[in-house]
């Protein structure tokens, strides 16, 4: 998740990249590879979840890709190389990405090497969701098979409160068949909160009033399985550092 940053804030970034206000890092691949998910989610992940090459479109949504090295990284290790372009054709996995970097979301596009499979929009999913429906009508799909909310829930719930975070989980419980989480854990909302005070920055708006805080990743399962019809079906382990991967499904 991204706002548009300036020179200066970029600068500030390279040397602390926690300083991101919405955790749009510039260069957060380099400091957290596509490796350290990949290496947990087996590419078998589509098929296993019963998304098979078919008729219909199989639809992915990367909430928050920032510069897309993840996106593309995800749909190559779950999506084999196709033998033919008959068989490209029939495969019919799309990705979707998205950000609200409008920066991170140009720099996606142009080392985009799969454009005809994979898209990115800037969007900030907080305010709007039509462009995400747009995508579904134009793939004539109802959902998202599978939905990644990766080190994103913890920005959205320090510039937007509780409500905001609720609200996010809720919006894309409504749009995904599947939902692969990884929540922030509180330790890291006061890192973020101390690397911003270093910086001379006002606090985080909703910091000090959260009143979800601990275990957000299990104040997040409790939510999407008490509120939005969704069931936590695997956890992938911890990444290295340290937050679980969370797969939910659709009751």
């Amino acid at each position: 998740m991204a706002t548009c940053s300036t020179s200066s804030v970029a600068e500030e970034e390279i040397n602390d990249p926690g300083a991101a206000p919405y955790g749009n890092f510039i260069n957060y691949y380099t400091f957290n590879p596509p490796e350290n998910r990949l290496s947990l989610i087996p590419s078998t992940l589509l098929q296993d979840l019963g998304h098979s090459d078919g008729q219909q479109s199989t639809l992915l949504l990367d909430v928050g890709c920032n510069s897309g090295d993840l996106s593309v990284a995800f749909y190559k290790h779950l999506v084999q190389e196709p033998m033919s372009q008959e068989e490209s054709d029939k495969r019919k996995v799309h990705l979707l990405g998205f950000d609200l970097d409008e920066l991170l979301i140009q720099r996606a596009q142009q080392n985009n090497p799969l454009p005809s499979s994979i898209s990115f929009i800037p969007l900030d999913i907080t305010k709007d969701t039509d462009q995400l429906q747009d995508y579904l009508d134009q793939h004539d799909g109802s959902h998202f098979h599978l939905c990644l909310c990766l080190a994103v829930t913890m920005w959205v719930h320090l510039n937007h409160g509780d409500a905001g975070l609720l609200q996010l989980l809720s919006r894309l419980a409504s749009i995904s068949q599947h939902l692969l989480l990884e929540a922030q854990p509180w330790k890291c909302y006061r890192s973020a909160a101390r690397r911003l005070r270093k910086l001379g920055r006002s606090d985080f708006d909703h910091f000090k009033t959260l009143k979800v805080r601990g275990d957000v990743a299990e104040h997040a399962r409790e939510h999407l399985e008490r509120n939005c019809g969704m069931e936590l079906i695997r956890s992938f382990g911890s990444t290295t550092w340290d937050r679980k991967l969370l797969l939910f499904r659709r009751r």
